[in-house]
């Protein structure tokens, strides 16, 4: 199948596609012409592509444990040891994310809290931004 049958069956943009090759997540074939051909097994293989984008995965990841995944039943499954090991050092990195994240609102939550009076009234634009009240 073309690139735009594919498109079409995966609700996912040309663009989207070619970067996907470009990243090693996609091998199709090329006619004499040049243009790319997919294969049945392409279409699954995008959707598990778009569902390991979501769950937060960079595409250098993706390209690890692509091959050893499936789609069950609308599940992701594990096939190898290989991308278990992979997901537990990105669930970590996550892990650690989140608690910088964390570390970071309490730092502006503590910083909002110790403006003075009056300065979260209608006024706190313009104050912000040197503005004349």
């Amino acid at each position: 199948m073309q690139i735009g049958e594919l498109a079409d069956r995966t609700g996912v943009a040309q663009r989207l596609l070619r970067y996907y090759e470009e990243r090693g997540l996609l091998t199709p074939r090329r006619t004499g012409a040049g243009h790319r051909t997919f294969e049945e097994s392409d279409v699954p293989r995008v959707e598990i592509i778009r569902a390991l984008l979501a769950a937060g995965l960079n595409t250098a990841t993706i390209r690890i444990v692509l091959p050893c995944t499936e789609y069950q039943a609308g599940q992701l499954v594990p096939t190898c040891l290989e991308m278990l090991t992979h997901l537990t050092g990105e669930q970590d990195r996550q892990a650690a994310s989140i608690a910088q994240l964390e570390r970071s609102k309490e730092a502006i939550e503590g910083i909002l809290a110790a403006a003075p009076p009056g300065l979260g009234d209608a006024g706190w634009h313009a104050a912000l931004h040197g503005e004349a009240r």
